[in-house]
């Protein structure tokens, strides 16, 4: 059982859709869904997996990734009604959250373009249980990128790892003693900390939790150290401010765009 066969699971139970079940039998009809608001759309690949095996057609009218005008039809579905009925809200729930994704990180990206045309946007993984991979994919396809998947594949040393430890360069020292061939990142919250990573040549140093001015400053200092180490800014980054950090970051992170997004809003309509 994969992701979409656990969703459909959850909204259909054993019995399945028991109020489309009691007035419908073999009728068939064709609906469309309709995107009430400009945004980018996401998520249609795998409404298509939905439909698909509830036992509905479904034919996408555009692409995920793509910029979508209110009242415009993304896709049809044709077959039996209470099929179409059955795969509607669990469609719609997906597509909508992750054009919300999309959409935001395109925003925020076309913001951040004007000031560096090289920054990029990227998820965290403040994600919701069990709906991660789309979650990701939804950034990807607003044009950002997804940072690591999970605590497996790659490094990030964060406050708690070196508050426990005792300090940036041991926490540093014992990571690269122990883990070869794998991306490493550290978070660092003061100029010190920055320049100990730099000297350890971690590949990337995330600032977390600066003013712009702090942030850029500790850039700074970065790169003069080492020029080819990514620049990550992260925490407390939002619509009305990441164009201040945008100038000296590679790479921008923010949770929200993720676990508190607001979902776009689309529509099924049965045309019979």
């Amino acid at each position: 059982m994969d992701e979409i066969d656990f969703y459909i699971k959850e909204d259909l139970g054993e019995e399945g859709d028991i109020t489309s079940n009691a007035i419908f039998t073999n009728e068939t009809g064709r609906a469309v869904i309709v995107a009430n608001e400009n945004c980018i759309v996401a998520g249609l690949e795998e409404a298509k997996e939905v439909f698909d095996r509830i036992g509905a057609k479904f034919e996408a009218k555009c692409k995920d990734g793509e910029n979508v005008r209110k009242g415009e039809v993304v896709a049809e579905v044709h077959g039996k009604i209470r099929c179409i009925l059955a795969g509607e809200r669990l469609a719609l729930n997906i597509i909508s959250r992750m054009s919300g994704i999309a959409t935001e990180t395109r925003e925020l990206l076309d913001i951040c373009r004007k000031k560096n045309p090289n920054v990029n946007i990227a998820a965290t993984r403040k994600t919701t249980p069990g709906f991660r991979k789309y979650e990701k994919k939804a950034v990807e396809l607003g044009g950002g990128e997804s940072h690591r998947f999970g605590l497996y594949d790659a490094v990030l040393i964060k406050d708690n790892h070196i508050k426990a430890v005792g300090s940036v360069r041991e926490a540093i020292r014992r990571v690269k003693g122990r883990i070869k061939n794998k991306f490493v990142e550290v978070e660092v919250e003061s100029v010190r900390d920055a320049i100990v990573a730099a000297e350890e040549g971690v590949d990337a140093i995330l600032i977390d939790n600066a003013t712009p001015e702090t942030a850029q400053r500790i850039a700074s200092e970065i790169r003069k150290i080492n020029p080819k180490i990514l620049i990550e800014i992260s925490g407390g980054i939002r619509k009305d401010n990441i164009a201040k950090y945008a100038p000296f970051a590679n790479r921008i992170s923010l949770g929200y765009i993720t676990h508190s997004i607001r979902s776009r809003d689309f529509s099924l309509e049965i045309i019979i």
